[in-house]
């Protein structure tokens, strides 16, 4: 039982039993017989010649008993098992078998059956075919009358139809039903030609062709007036064609009466523009003399500011909706219905062979092309209006309008270049708006230079307690808000990049018809926004800042020094981190790819650096020449022969030290301390020792010889081989102690050079003598080194004693005393 409801392949002995059954019967795996070559061999027990004599006779020869023996025994164990498998499957298959033999006695019984019903449907047929013929026999001489008489019914229709058609025709010209008129004519007009050397079909054909004539005329004259909509126009085109009128000839109406209607959409649309251009001045003016505030500014002043938008009677959007819904709309219909007349429809006959569409496609493309350049034109002229930066959301949607409706062209008339002339306008408008934006980026920066400006020219308290009046220029300049007018000035500059960076962005939203563009994809975003916009812009900070040092004059001009400090500060600042940020931000929002060659972030870097060292190099070397001025005026306006035993430090020494000062704190309020070199434990109190050395005592003992000058000069040179040169000019580093070296190394060689031009009496050595240890108790500790002061007032003593009548020294412990109490 177990047997019968295992399916046959689940066991390994019956599926090994199957396959030697097929291998048997010579059946593949899908049952079917396997096409084998025949073997030829009659030992082959399983081929078809096989022979059981020659197989034992065989088997005798080559095998020994026990082989025979074992090869009996095996042949029977496979017939055993051969018999009892095919046992098995006549069991498995046994219900098969008898539904099988049932199927077929069904089927005899069946077919027999059918047999039956085929003999009678045969005799049916027959019985029909002959009953058929006998009808067409008895109807054939009425159905010849028939014929005969239906052709004289439809040669008599056709007959009045040709009499009548002259009243038809007139009854249709006076209901203007004019294709009913010509449709009638048109199956008419072959059989009157034919038939046209017949009195009655020539009086006929001579009545319709007035008829006609006066069809065709109201049909040009409803052409002519065009007051009839575009259907009704191309009905009438459509049926002068019908009427054999030149082809050529109502192309050139056609597009003429269509001239006429696009003509006053283009010249709506330029009152509108001249009626913008008017208002847009009256606001520009108004707005110009508007007051305005700036953040950086302390008071509100007049001023135009480029990112607002300036008053317009009709904005783009509007113009171009206007342009589009009109004149693109009504152009679009006339192609279509042109196409439709002229070059879609199917060519018969003579027209055939007239190749009409071929000319008609031709005049509609030059028909196109100039009435969309009047178009582009007005277009442009719009565009180069919008001046303001302030919503760049409406030009853009007014661009991306402009360009989609555009495209409907070039499915209309593929080919044609008004689409790609469209989006050349679209690509030019995004040029000049991003050099719009670099423009008024470049307006507000100096606007923004202005309100600095007149901060620091905004009266305030000097650093040290010296009112305003009385600390000169570097006292206004020494403001404690210069961090703050130097973080207002960078936050408003990368505020207004940002916001104009987002305005630009527009051009390449996702929703943007033109956006996937490959101008818009590839070259606006890495040169026209990355290198003609951020960057030009950022060298455009550096070369504008450059200029306040190459544009000075002998005392640095009109600039006050507070600004180029702060101005190589923000040219420093860009340099370690503002352009790399701008810059990345760039890359990320315009997803930039360098395709071309782009300026790299370390050439801009060195660029602002360069700028900065050149600004603080002027700034140093303007804060120097102010110091040196008074310097220079002090000794040149005074009688150093004649003036009185000093008994105090001069005034001018006092307002030096006050002047470097003010200016230590002002440059600590941007740049960092520095580093300087160790100094001594008596580095207020050196100028003495140095001065009563050796070397000037015998320079100053009165009782020196002839050749003692000789000698002192000797050993003075000498001196000056071993001592380090001093780079007076030298550029500076980016920190406190740098500035401040070599602001006071250009104010001390000034006195320096000041003092050689001078000659000295006994007190006006010791006056300078004074004046330098007042100096050299303060100045030491603003530079990197105390030795350069200390040279420097060394050489300037010095050279007052070449240069004195009366070389007597005052005595040191003197000096402290005057100097102390000064």
């Amino acid at each position: 039982m177990s047997s019968a409801t295992t399916p046959p392949d689940s066991d390994p002995t019956r599926r090994r039993n199957h396959s030697m059954l097929k291998i048997y019967y010579g059946l593949n795996e899908e049952g079917k017989a396997v096409e084998q070559a025949e073997s030829l061999d009659p030992c082959d027990i399983n081929g078809p010649h096989f022979d059981p004599e020659v197989y034992l006779n065989k088997l005798r020869k080559e095998c020994s008993l026990t082989e025979l023996m074992d090869h009996e025994s095996c042949m029977v164990k496979q017939i055993r098992s051969l018999d009892s498998d095919m046992q098995t499957l006549v069991y498995e298959n046994y219900n098969k078998f008898i539904s099988a033999t049932d199927t077929i006695r069904k089927m005899k019984n069946d077919f027999k059956k059918m047999e039956d019903e085929m003999d009678c449907l045969s005799a049916n047929m027959a019985a029909i075919t002959e009953f058929s013929a006998c009808i067409s026999g008895t109807l054939q001489d009425q159905h010849t009358q028939i014929t005969k008489l239906s052709g004289v019914h439809t040669l008599l229709r056709k007959l009045q139809f040709l009499f009548e058609l002259p009243a038809r025709l007139n009854k249709c010209l006076e209901l203007q039903a004019y294709a009913q008129a010509v449709s009638a004519h048109r199956r008419a007009r072959c059989v009157l030609q034919q038939y046209s050397h017949m009195p009655s079909f020539r009086g006929i054909q001579d009545d319709c062709h007035v008829i006609m004539e006066q069809l065709a005329q109201q049909l040009r004259q409803k052409f002519r007036d065009g007051g009839s909509s575009a259907k009704d126009l191309s009905e009438c085109v459509e049926l002068l064609l019908q009427l054999d009128e030149p082809a050529e000839e109502l192309c050139d109406k056609f597009l003429s009466h269509a001239q006429s209607r696009l003509e006053t959409d283009l010249h709506e649309l330029e009152v509108e523009l001249k009626d913008s251009t008017v208002i847009d001045t009256v606001g520009n003016i108004t707005q110009k003399t508007s007051p305005g505030s700036n953040p950086i500014s302390p008071s509100n002043t007049p001023v135009f500011n480029p990112f607002l938008s300036p008053a317009a009677g009709t904005d783009i959007l509007e113009f171009v909706d206007r342009g589009c819904n009109e004149f693109v709309s009504n152009l679009c219909l006339v192609i279509a219905s042109y196409q439709e007349l002229f070059i879609n429809c199917p060519q018969e006959g003579e027209l055939a062979s007239k190749n009409i569409p071929e000319m008609a496609n031709g005049k509609l493309h030059v028909f196109v092309d100039t009435l969309a350049a009047r178009y582009f034109s007005l277009v442009e002229r719009r565009i180069q209006e919008e001046k303001g930066m302030g919503d760049n959301s409406l030009l853009v949607r007014a661009l991306d309008r402009f360009h989609r409706r555009l495209q409907a062209i070039s499915k209309l008339l593929p080919g044609s270049a008004v689409p790609s002339q469209g989006t050349e306008i679209v690509v030019r408008a995004a040029r000049e708006r991003i050099k719009q934006y670099l423009s008024a980026l470049q307006t507000f920066y100096h606007d923004s230079l202005t309100d600095v400006r007149q901060a620091l020219a905004a009266p305030r308290l000097s650093v040290g307690g010296a009112s305003a009046s009385g600390g000169g220029a570097t006292s206004k300049d020494a403001s404690p808000s210069l961090p703050d007018l130097l973080t207002s000035l960078s936050n408003f500059i990368l505020n207004q990049l940002k916001s104009v960076l987002a305005s630009v962005h527009l051009f390449t939203a996702k929703d943007i018809t033109f956006s996937n563009k490959p101008y818009f994809k590839g070259e606006f975003c890495s040169q026209g926004v990355r290198e003609g916009l951020v960057v030009s812009f950022i060298k455009f900070i550096c070369q504008s800042s450059r200029q306040y040092c190459e544009n000075a004059g002998e005392r640095g001009g009109s600039t006050p020094p507070a600004l180029l400090l702060l101005l190589s500060r923000l040219c420093l600042d860009y340099e370690t981190s503002t352009i790399s940020y701008i810059l990345t931000l760039t890359d990320e929002q315009f997803l930039v790819q360098h395709h071309t060659p782009v300026t790299p972030v370390t050439a801009l870097c060195a660029e602002a650096r360069e700028a900065a060292q050149k600004l603080l190099n002027h700034y140093v070397k303007v804060q120097g020449l102010i110091i040196s001025q008074m310097l220079r005026k002090s000794v040149e306006t005074r009688d150093w022969v004649n003036t009185i035993e000093p008994r105090n430090v001069r005034a001018v020494m006092k307002r030096v030290v006050e002047d470097t000062t003010s200016i230590d704190v002002q440059v600590g309020l941007l740049y960092e301390e520095g580093v300087r070199k160790a100094h001594s434990s008596d580095s207020s109190k050196r100028t003495f020792s140095v001065y009563s050395s050796s070397r000037q005592q015998i320079r100053y003992a009165p009782s020196y010889t002839p050749s003692a000058p000789m000698d002192t000069n000797l050993l003075s040179n000498i001196h000056k081989l071993f001592s380090e040169r001093i780079d007076i000019f030298s550029p500076v580093e980016f920190n406190k102690v740098s500035v401040q070296t070599g602001i006071i190394k250009i104010s001390l060689k000034t006195f320096l050079e000041c003092v050689r031009l001078r000659t000295f009496g006994r007190y006006g050595l010791q006056q300078i003598q004074v004046d330098c240890h007042y100096l050299q108790m303060y100045l030491w500790r603003f530079v990197s080194d105390e030795n350069l002061v200390h040279f420097l007032l060394d050489e300037i003593v010095g050279s007052a004693a070449h240069r004195c009548l009366d070389p007597s020294p005052m005595e040191q412990s003197v000096i402290e005393v005057i100097c102390e109490r000064g």
